[in-house]
C-alpha cells in the first residue's frame, strides 16, 4: 500500500490526485441522438388558465410542439383585506398560468418581459431537465423576448418559478406557477379539478401618510424574508382568493381534484381540507406510483407539489387550511362549497348547527 492509500484509509472515496489520470474522468459522454424531429412535429398553443381554473384534459396520443407564450409585469393588487401590494407575476396574475402538457411534448416557451422596473426575468421549470431549469435560456430583460424548446421526458406535478437573481426576491413576490406532464394515461377522470397554490409575502409595516394615516399600500421587507417571519400566508395570490372571490365548488356524489403547490419561499405547507380527507394522494407530484389513500393531511415542502382526490359526500361548506393552524390568521383559507341534498345517514344531530361567532374555518 503507497503512501498516498494509507492516508485515505480504507474506507474513503478515491479522488484523483494531479498526477493521476481515472478513465471515469477522461472518457467522454456518450451524447444520446435527438429522440425526436422537432420540425415533424404538430404545433398547438397551450391552453392557459388562470388559478382556480384547470385547462381541460389532453386527449391527444401523440406529442406536439407546444407554443407558451408568458410575460412579465408588475401589478398592484389587494394582497389582504388592509393592504394592496406590488406584485410581480406571469400573465398578470399570482400564481402563474397552469400550463397542461404531455409527456414526450416539446414546449416552446416565450418569455416577453414587460416589466417596467428594469428587473430581468426567466423561467426555471423542474419539469424541463437541462442546467438551470431553463433559466439561462430564458432571461428576458425590459422589452425582450426569449424563446426556448424543452422536450418533456417525465409526467408529474411541477413548480415553475422565475429563477434571475436575487432568485428568493422574485418568488417572494410572486413568480410562480404549476406545470402538469401528463403520462399517456392520465389519471382517472374526476367531476372537476382545480388549481391552488399556496405562498408566503413579506412585507414591511405600511408608511405613515401626510394625514397621518398608515398607507394602504405596504412593500417587500427583505429582512423579514430572510428571518423567515411571513407577513401573510394565502391561497392563490391573496387573502381572498378562495373565500369572498372565487370559492371552489362541487355537488355531493362528485370527485374533487386539486392540484396543489407550495411555491414557498420559505415555509412547508401541511395542506388539509377540514371536513374531508384525501381519497388518493399523489405525493411529491408523483403520478406514476400507486396513490397514498384516505390521507388526512399531506406535507408540501417549498418547490414542490402534489395531488389529491376527494369524494364529496355531504352538502356544506369545506375549508382549505395549512394546519399549522395559526396561518389561518396571515391568510391561509380557502372555501369548498358543496351542493346537495342533506346526508342524514352521514352526519347528523337533532340540534341545529352552531358555529361560533366570526369563525374563520366554519362559515
Amino acid at each position: 500500500m503507497d503512501s498516498a492509500e494509507k492516508a485515505r484509509g480504507p474506507d474513503s472515496i478515491l479522488v484523483p490526485q494531479a498526477n493521476e489520470t481515472s478513465q471515469s474522468y477522461s472518457t467522454p459522454c456518450n451524447t444520446p441522438e435527438n429522440p425526436q424531429n422537432i420540425s415533424n412535429l404538430p404545433v398547438e398553443e397551450a391552453i392557459l388558465t388562470s388559478a382556480p381554473n384547470v385547462p381541460p384534459p389532453i386527449t391527444r396520443d401523440h406529442p406536439v410542439l407546444l407554443q407558451v407564450p408568458l410575460t412579465t409585469s408588475i401589478k398592484s393588487k389587494q394582497l389582504t383585506s388592509q393592504y394592496k401590494y406590488e406584485q410581480w407575476t406571469f400573465n398578470g396574475t399570482v400564481p402563474g398560468p397552469f400550463i397542461r402538457a404531455r409527456v414526450g411534448d416539446t414546449v416552446e416557451l416565450s418569455l416577453t418581459n414587460r416589466d417596467e422596473s428594469g428587473n430581468p426575468h426567466n423561467i426555471d421549470c423542474h419539469a424541463f431537465l437541462g442546467p438551470g431549469g431553463g433559466s439561462a435560456l430564458t432571461t428576458a430583460e425590459e422589452g425582450q423576448t426569449k424563446t426556448a424548446r424543452f422536450h418533456l421526458t417525465c409526467p408529474g406535478l411541477y413548480l415553475y418559478h422565475c429563477a434571475a437573481a436575487p432568485v428568493p426576491v422574485h418568488i417572494a413576490n410572486g413568480m410562480y406557477g404549476l406545470m402538469y406532464v401528463q403520462p399517456e394515461k392520465d389519471l382517472d377522470p374526476v367531476d372537476r379539478e382545480y388549481y391552488v397554490m399556496q405562498s408566503e409575502f413579506y412585507h414591511e409595516a405600511p408608511e405613515i401618510e401626510d394625514n397621518g394615516k398608515p398607507s394602504s399600500t405596504v412593500e417587500f421587507s427583505y429582512p423579514n424574508a430572510l428571518r423567515e417571519e411571513p407577513s401573510v400566508v394565502v391561497f392563490n395570490g391573496s387573502e381572498a382568493a378562495l373565500t369572498r372571490d372565487k370559492p371552489l365548488k362541487a355537488c355531493v356524489d362528485e370527485r374533487v381534484r386539486i392540484f396543489f403547490g407550495n411555491a414557498g419561499p420559505n415555509i412547508t405547507s401541511s395542506f388539509h381540507v377540514i371536513g374531508s380527507n384525501f381519497e388518493k394522494v399523489y405525493r411529491d407530484g408523483d403520478i406514476v406510483s400507486p396513490p397514498g389513500r384516505f390521507v388526512q393531511t399531506v406535507s408540501v415542502p417549498p418547490g414542490a407539489a402534489t395531488v389529491v382526490d376527494m369524494k364529496m359526500v355531504v352538502p356544506g361548506t369545506y375549508t382549505l387550511v395549512d394546519h399549522a393552524i395559526f396561518r389561518l390568521d396571515k391568510g391561509a383559507v380557502g372555501y369548498l362549497n358543496v351542493a346537495g341534498e342533506p346526508r342524514g345517514d352521514m352526519y347528523h344531530s337533532e340540534e341545529p348547527p352552531a358555529p361560533c361567532v366570526g369563525c374563520k374555518l366554519h362559515p
